[in-house]
């Protein structure tokens, strides 16, 4: 049976895979005592002890982690942004051309970001593809559920007599400088990063990540996306309403570990959309999938995904 440690299984995202794992048969998972879940000694031990570490941490502690682990039978997935860009780390997004294979036979992943995870699996297929050229200018707008702020926005959004500007979407990341921005360029192969516009709106889960572009082929830009995404957990579906009365919801994919990539318009004005759940594809799931491909495990094993691998 294999071992897994979660440290900072107290975070929003530690504690989804934590809640995930503990009802699998085929995990043990390594658990500290409160009074040794910040012993810098216990957590060396477990890191090393296990056979996959998660680290649910900030991002310095997350350095300070994975320097901790010297065992070479370790496997350490990170979902900080701390590593994100090192090319020391791989980028845990399976679905990207050979990167499932760079996974297998890696003992470092960085998961990907939840905005991230949306923008490159839109606009990285068309870039390696020749129907984007890497130098264009990008825009982006994404929509999420505020638990992926943590435990502190969660708890502002569910405050008896939270501010009413609560009750409206915000955008922030004004600075244009958002922590995503240089995974979503590098992984990408962009040469200019975009335009990005982060929106928080009062619901609990989901994200809905749009990338405009002017002037495509939207026939190609189709069978782009339905030729590339053959297998994994992200799928391209084709038509024009989608059940939704001629919307599409944010949260329509809330609880579920799969994404969907739409299309829509025409060759002047092209809409690419994906939807997830920022807390499964975009966080939890995702770390749970790098694990399954790491164990060498069915890659849905413990996920709510509409089809199997």
């Amino acid at each position: 049976m294999k071992k897994v440690f979660i440290d900072g299984s107290a975070g929003t995202t530690g504690l989804r895979i934590y809640e995930r794992l503990s009802s699998r048969k085929d995990i043990q998972l390594l658990t500290l005592t409160e009074e040794k879940r910040k012993d810098i000694n216990a957590r060396k031990a477990a890191l090393n002890e296990a056979d996959i570490a998660f680290l649910c941490l900030p991002d310095d502690a997350a350095r300070e982690s994975a320097s901790l682990v010297s065992s070479p039978d370790t496997a350490v997935i990170d979902t900080s942004t701390a590593h994100r860009v090192n090319p020391n780390w791989v980028y845990g997004l399976p679905e990207l051309k050979g990167q499932r294979e760079k996974i297998t036979a890696s003992k470092r992943i960085a998961n990907p970001g939840c905005h991230a995870t949306g923008f490159i699996a839109l606009v990285a297929p068309l870039v390696q593809e020749g129907l984007i050229k890497p130098d264009t200018e990008l825009s982006c707008f994404s929509l999420t559920g505020y638990s992926g702020g943590g435990k502190k926005m969660i708890a502002q959004y569910e405050a008896d007599e939270r501010d009413k500007l609560f009750d409206a979407p915000r955008q922030y990341g004004l600075t244009q400088k958002h922590k995503h921005l240089p995974e979503m360029t590098k992984l990408s192969a962009l040469t200019v990063p975009p335009v990005f516009c982060p929106i928080v709106a009062p619901y609990y889960a989901g994200m809905e990540v749009t990338v405009p572009l002017r002037n495509a082929d939207a026939k190609a830009v189709k069978e782009c996306y339905r030729e590339y995404y053959h297998d994994g957990l992200i799928y391209f579906s084709d038509g024009d309403d989608f059940g939704e009365g001629g919307f599409i919801s944010a949260g329509a994919f809330a609880g579920r570990d799969d994404l969907e990539i739409t299309v829509h318009g025409n060759n002047e004005r092209l809409l690419l959309v994906s939807r997830f759940d920022n807390l499964g594809k975009g966080a939890s799931g995702a770390a749970i999938q790098n694990m399954n491909i790491l164990l060498g495990l069915e890659e849905t094993a413990g996920l709510n995904v509409r089809r199997s691998v």
